[in-house]
């Protein structure tokens, strides 16, 4: 859209003052952004570092329990009767050196008291059998058993919130080895103390949950179990340490999650995004009177400088009226200031040089966009290239070493043919050959779901082409028309030589497209693949390299499938003199 101004120093105020705010809008907007980014990862970051540092805290914790559990367990084992009284001795007092110690217990694997420290007399029904810690020593043996808290229920008197240890073990009465399980009951304080230390803002939190979900820790723990606050935890459960952003009654959240070791907790901090980007809403207000007082100033500037040099300019504005018509071949005649007379002989000589430059642009043009498709025609998607290693990860890890080989040399004569040796006219066969290597890669990334089958005739795999036809087209099938689709689909390639033209055709059964779509992806409004070598792309080249009665042509229908025709010029590779024509 053009603007016609009515005074040379209108224009001159009007382009200075829209190039200053421009710049001044961009380099804000610059340094808006990398504020803003670097306060969210320091946020970020401090909350990661917090809820690393409680992982720590808590896994010495944990190793020490370990510790106290593998002591108690080594004095019954080194003890010949269960009943000695230097073993109760020692545990008592072992029970008196640690604070967060709260019970030692050895049962029957029929849940029959054998030795208990402190010596308190146990409760009626407490119902050993149906216990966490009791179930878990009986089905797991030989691990050490780590317990949700829970208010200990054995001892008349006491209801204190413990953890529980438990393992089956082995010990001697009167000689005579026997299995049992041992309980080591250790006060939930210290986890819990740990825990309420955190603060991630100022309605931040963390909370812990066991290997199976259950909540171990909450700061509000009260209102969970009364059914009044719920907690999101299906998504922590595909972590064992990271983070992750999610939305949870309407507010987003930011997830970090990490796994004490070795009893398999895991820590998760919530913080809440509005209080992490407060940083932005201050800057808000900073840019914005910022931009206020910037543009103010610049539009005065602009009037005073444009008063100053518009005068003269303007007697040379009505000298290159005609000019701006379209008359490059009528010099202008300016007199005035010594300023304004140079600018009108540079004036006379751009003109001169205008009118040269016209003519060579008309012939550089056609070259120039020659250069642009080769350049275009070269370029090869690192996303793909990262697909297919990411695949032959994942195909390592499964230990599928044929499909590992069988990638790997499709990737690589994939690429040998791309490169070609800088040639862009290559035979069909080494097309159709590369074609086919793109189909390994992807139907072993895509677990087989498709199918493929490419014919071409004898005498056409000699006919020369353009290199990097056929990739294009096979991806955008895969990506729009079979990935979509919930049944095996299936591609169809064939090439044969026809009415003294080389005939391609690329036929899928996916989901199709309308006729519309298809106008549109033709014309480039719609992006086909992620090669960066697109549709339109490949129409063109074929149009500007063999002439515009060639290219594609598209046959399309909703959950039909979609067919693509190529039709190339006739060329044999022994034909050297067709082959210069072509490329």
């Amino acid at each position: 859209m053009s603007f016609k101004f009515r005074s040379i120093q209108t224009i001159i105020t009007v382009s200075f003052t829209l190039v200053t705010i421009m710049v001044v809008v961009a380099v804000s907007f610059m340094l808006y952004n990398k504020f803003t980014k670097t306060a969210e990862e320091n946020a970020y970051l401090n909350i990661q570092q917090i809820i690393e540092q409680v992982n720590y805290h808590l896994e010495l914790y944990a190793k020490g329990m370990q510790d106290i559990y593998a002591v108690v367990e080594d004095q019954i084992n080194e003890t010949p009767n269960i009943s000695s009284l230097l073993l109760r001795e020692q545990l008592t007092t072992l029970l008196h050196t640690r604070e967060d110690l709260v019970s030692v217990g050895l049962f029957t694997p029929q849940g029959k008291l054998v030795l208990d420290v402190p010596n308190l007399e146990m409760r009626k029904n407490t119902r050993l059998e149906e216990q966490s810690w009791f179930e878990s020593a009986h089905t797991s043996p030989p691990k050490l058993s780590f317990s949700a808290p829970h208010i200990q229920n054995l001892y008349k008197g006491q209801y204190k919130w413990v953890v529980s240890l438990s393992r089956m073990i082995q010990y001697k009465n009167n000689g005579v080895t026997k299995e049992g399980i041992l309980l080591v009951d250790v006060n939930f304080r210290t986890i819990d103390e740990l825990s309420r230390k955190v603060s991630l803002g100022k309605r931040g939190y963390a909370y812990i949950i066991d290997e199976l979900g259950n909540i171990v820790y909450h700061p509000q723990q009260q209102l969970i179990y009364a059914g009044l606050k719920y907690e999101n935890r299906e998504p922590v459960f595909d972590y064992a340490y990271g983070s992750f952003t999610d939305k949870f009654n309407g507010e987003a959240r930011y997830i970090t999650i990490r796994t004490v070791e070795p009893i398999q907790w895991k820590i998760v901090g919530v913080a809440y995004l509005d209080e992490i980007v407060t940083t932005k809403k201050d800057l808000n207000q900073f840019l914005f009177w910022f931009l206020i007082v910037v543009c103010a100033a610049v539009v005065i500037l602009a009037m005073f400088v444009s008063a100053k040099i518009s005068q003269p300019l303007r007697r040379l504005e009505h000298s290159v009226q005609s000019v701006g018509q379209g008359d490059f071949s009528t010099p202008i005649h300016v007199s005035g200031a010594h300023e304004v007379v140079q600018l009108s002989k540079r004036f006379n000589f751009m003109l001169h040089r205008i009118r040269q430059l016209m003519d060579q642009i008309i012939h550089e043009q056609e070259a120039k966009r020659k250069s642009e498709l080769d350049v275009l025609q070269s370029q090869i998607n690192p996303h793909f290239l990262y697909n297919t290693l990411n695949s032959v990860i994942r195909l390592a890890e499964k230990g599928k070493k044929e499909e590992i080989v069988a990638t790997i040399t499709s990737l690589s004569k994939f690429f040998r043919i791309s490169l070609s040796k800088g040639k862009n006219i290559i035979t069909l066969e080494e097309e159709l050959e590369h074609v086919r290597h793109y189909l390994i890669i992807q139907k072993i990334r895509f677990k087989n779901k498709f199918n493929y089958t490419i014919e071409c005739e004898s005498a056409a795999l000699s006919c020369l082409t353009l290199k990097l036809i056929l990739q294009p087209i096979v991806e955008n099938a895969i990506v729009h028309g079979i990935e979509k689709m919930s049944d095996e689909g299936f591609i169809h390639i064939t090439a044969s030589i026809q009415d003294n033209h080389l005939a391609i055709r690329i036929s899928d059964n996916g989901i199709g497209m309308t006729q519309q779509v298809l106008d549109r992806l033709l014309t480039g409004r719609i992006r086909s693949g992620g090669s960066g070598v697109g549709v339109r792309n490949v129409n063109e080249r074929i149009r500007l390299y063999c002439g515009k009665q060639y290219g594609l042509r598209f046959d399309s229908e909703l959950e039909e499938g979609t067919t693509v025709m190529i039709t190339l010029p006739l060329v044999h590779s022994d034909d050297e003199q067709q082959e210069r024509g072509m490329s």
